[in-house]
């Protein structure tokens, strides 16, 4: 079940592509892992799947001891600057850096264990107070003060749009934060890059690929509901 749920996905990933005329390769599909076994990991990774997303700091951890070493771990969730130690040399991509506080400790951490993190900077694109993220207008301020960071590379954007029933109403903040990050590629920051816009989940990812996402973050469509009881 979880393969045909992969491929569906991944299917309509081909298909949004087509339409806007943008190249299969440009959209890495993260399968969501968030609460589900390390079963359920091990099954998509026999088929071929190697970038998985987590929520909680602790949750990666586990699995990363328990699964093969080139899995790409994508943590997408908040992060707590007391939790960084436990990731930096392990994770692919931090999704979620909404701070200069947070970019300061993994600057730290980085530093302390000799390795160089990926990151992409969190908006708050729609400008929710039950999300977090950096407000559009201060992005920019915060970009190239996180820039600074030699153990940190920023490689673009994230953002978590609201939940809709109608995905097309998610269409201008996908819109606005790719935008933004044309704004900050113009600025030619040094040790800035904004290859990635991370954008778009099981309820519009399509949407956000037609408006440029390159990793889109889906859980519920290949593993099922949370199991949120474990």
């Amino acid at each position: 079940m979880l393969i045909e749920n992969y491929n569906d996905v991944n299917e309509k990933v081909n298909a949004a592509c087509k339409k806007v005329g943008r190249n299969r390769d440009e959209v890495t599909l993260i399968a969501v892992s968030k609460t589900k076994p390390a079963e359920n990991i091990a099954e998509l990774y026999e088929y071929g799947v190697r970038d998985f997303g987590e929520n909680k700091v602790q949750e990666m951890v586990e699995k990363y001891e328990l699964l093969p070493k080139d899995i790409r771990w994508h943590l997408i969730g908040h992060l707590q600057t007391n939790k960084v130690k436990y990731i930096v040399d392990k994770v692919h991509l931090i999704h979620s850096v909404d701070s200069v506080k947070l970019a300061e400790q993994i600057e730290k951490e980085a530093a302390k264990k000799g390795v160089i993190v990926n990151i992409l900077v969190q908006v708050n694109v729609a400008n929710e107070e039950t999300k977090f993220g950096l407000d559009k207008d201060e992005t920019i301020k915060n970009v190239e003060a996180i820039s600074k960071f030699e153990h940190i590379r920023i490689k673009g954007l994230m953002t978590i749009a609201p939940f809709v029933e109608d995905s097309e109403e998610n269409r201008k903040y996908f819109n606005n934060l790719k935008q933004l990050s044309v704004d900050i590629q113009k600025k030619n920051i040094d040790n800035v890059d904004m290859d990635f816009l991370s954008m778009g989940m099981s309820g519009d990812f399509e949407t956000a690929i037609e408006e440029g996402a390159t990793l889109i973050r889906v859980g519920t469509s290949i593993f099922g509901m949370r199991n949120y009881n474990n």
